[in-house]
């Protein structure tokens, strides 16, 4: 399969010129320019969903009329950022791959999108499963879901996805996929004229395999398990407060936070702030002050993101939180992952998904924003706050970030 995508990505200037002459398709669409996001962005999913079944990528020529003429649009670098970014803002899910060019075609300069069809469909834009029916864009009915959902059968299902075979979908809490999840992950549109069975809506949004009979999937279990820990051992987070700066010193309070992400999510934000302590100042200004040892959305943006990055197989080790006298460590376990690398972690653009389908579905329950802008805003938050930068500590096997105390709050 990865030779195969290797080969499909390679897209030759003959290839391109030719779909660019012909009339648009189930794997071409023109746009004269970038101004209409929507509809390219629906034009995105459309192609990572490859309802056709194509197994090549789709391609966008932004600066070409409907015609296939030239737009004569002007491609800035501002222009294939705004595409690229189409990417990672959140939208659609899970993300999907490709890649934003500025190419010169027959005369013409043009932004090319390139979309690869996804391994996990479906894909969905706002909650919405958009496919190519020939030359337009359609919303996928309920039997073409279900066709994409059946196709992840016999491709690598990536770790988040997988069956637990033991857990049926009973270990599933319906009441709370119902009322916090599927509401998030699905338009209302679709949801008021959805004819399909529960078994269905849990197939399509991921959290069941249609294994025989069906059973529970890790992100099913993340998502709205009953009890988690019960067949994903290291699926909680350790808390452990210390009076001092070491480990060996005497523990102030240690918590085990277990629970589907809806319930554990606001536990840990819960913990957080109650052990954040905030200095009162009223002699220094008309008005009174107050600064806390640690900025709270730092903290939340670190842990999320331990919780999202982290390994769901190999170990039963949690997510840790250790807090000491003079500085908060969060450890993840699992290393670095795909592009991103112990020199490059932490850097603008260094950003990878272990767990794409957790990161879609942690972005569906509001606990991210917009994907890979956790350590910056950490950052950010830690340097308004004056606290002293943020420090990471990378290993193969494990990711420590380390958030040290505003310095004029003595331990």
């Amino acid at each position: 399969m990865d030779d195969m995508r290797q080969a499909s990505s390679v897209i030759t200037d003959a290839e391109l010129e030719r779909l660019l002459a012909g009339a648009e398709s189930d794997r071409v669409e023109f746009k004269a320019s970038p101004a209409d996001g929507d509809r390219i962005r629906q034009a995105i999913c459309a192609f990572a969903n490859d309802m056709p079944g194509h197994g090549r990528p789709g391609i966008l020529f932004i600066g070409a009329r409907d015609d296939g003429s030239c737009a004569n649009l002007v491609v800035t670098d501002e222009v294939l950022r705004t595409l690229g970014d189409m990417r990672l803002d959140g939208n659609i899910l899970p993300i999907p791959s490709m890649t934003v060019q500025r190419r010169t075609l027959q005369g013409c300069e043009l932004a090319v999108v390139v979309v690869q069809p996804s391994d996990t469909p479906p894909v969905r834009y706002r909650g919405r499963v958009w496919i190519r029916v020939g030359p337009r864009r359609a919303i996928a009915g309920e039997q073409e879901e279900r066709l994409l959902a059946e196709r992840r059968r016999s491709r690598h299902v990536p770790a988040d996805i997988r069956p637990v075979y033991d857990a049926s979908p009973d270990e599933l809490d319906l009441p709370l996929i119902r009322d916090a999840y599927l509401p998030r992950a699905v338009s209302p549109e679709v949801l008021a004229a959805n004819e399909r069975t529960p078994e269905e809506q849990l197939l399509s949004l991921k959290l069941t395999h249609p294994a025989m009979p069906p059973v529970a999937t890790v992100l099913g279990l993340l998502v709205a398990g009953r009890n988690p820990p019960c067949f994903l051992p290291m699926a909680y987070v350790n808390f452990v407060r210390f009076t001092g700066p070491t480990a060996s010193d005497p523990m102030v309070s240690a918590h085990d936070l277990r629970g589907p992400l809806p319930r554990l999510v606001p536990q840990i934000d819960e913990l957080l702030n109650v052990h954040v302590m905030t200095k009162v100042d009223v002699t220094t200004a008309t008005t009174e002050l107050r600064q806390p040892d640690y900025p709270v959305p730092a903290l939340q943006q670190l842990v999320r993101n331990a919780i999202m990055h982290r390994v769901y197989e190999g170990t039963n080790a949690p997510v840790r939180i250790y807090w000491y006298s003079d500085r908060v460590e969060i450890l993840s376990p699992g290393g670095p992952y795909g592009l991103v690398t112990p020199e490059n972690f932490g850097e603008p653009g260094a950003c990878d998904y272990r767990n794409l389908h957790l990161a879609e579905a942690m972005r569906v329950l509001g606990y991210v924003q917009r994907f890979g802008v956790g350590i910056p805003i950490a950052r950010d938050a830690l340097a308004r706050n004056g606290n002293p930068p943020l420090e990471f500590r990378v290993e193969p096997h494990m990711i420590m970030a380390t958030v040290r105390r505003r310095p004029w709050l003595s331990p």
